[in-house]
């Protein structure tokens, strides 16, 4: 089974340049975190996700508005939270690689800026190489 989901920021809400150190920041981006978590609960519940699946795959794509250069790693600390998300939903039981593949991210064209997840489900969880 695959699915989509739009997610309501047109552009990453944390970013791995984030360079905040006072206590303020650190509770301001504790904060982000948890509302990524709850948002994509809500997400996956509205999109009606089976819950406990074996193995889910996830890409997180990302359209931006301008054509500056912009690298896939610099994603990971808005995706670190969604993949959370989706195991605080219960679409599967960790976020290991056992129950979930987390792609590599992907990064449109310019255009009009949005953010979404493909997710691919399959009912038994992946086994792990010798």
């Amino acid at each position: 089974m695959n699915y989509m989901i739009v997610l309501p920021w047109t552009a990453p809400p944390l970013s791995m340049n984030d360079r905040g150190v006072s206590a303020g920041a650190a509770f301001a981006k504790a904060k982000k975190i948890r509302t990524i978590r709850d948002e994509v609960v809500c997400l996956a519940a509205a999109a009606d996700l089976p819950r406990t699946v074996g193995h889910a795959t996830v890409t997180l794509h990302y359209r931006p508005r301008d054509d500056r250069r912009r690298d896939t790693d610099n994603l990971t600390a808005t995706a670190k939270p969604i993949y959370d998300g989706l195991v605080d939903y219960g679409l599967v039981a960790d976020d290991v690689p056992q129950h979930m593949a987390k792609l590599e991210p992907v990064i449109h064209r310019k255009g009009q800026p949005a953010l979404w997840l493909e997710i691919s489900l399959s009912p038994d969880p992946k086994e792990l190489p010798e």
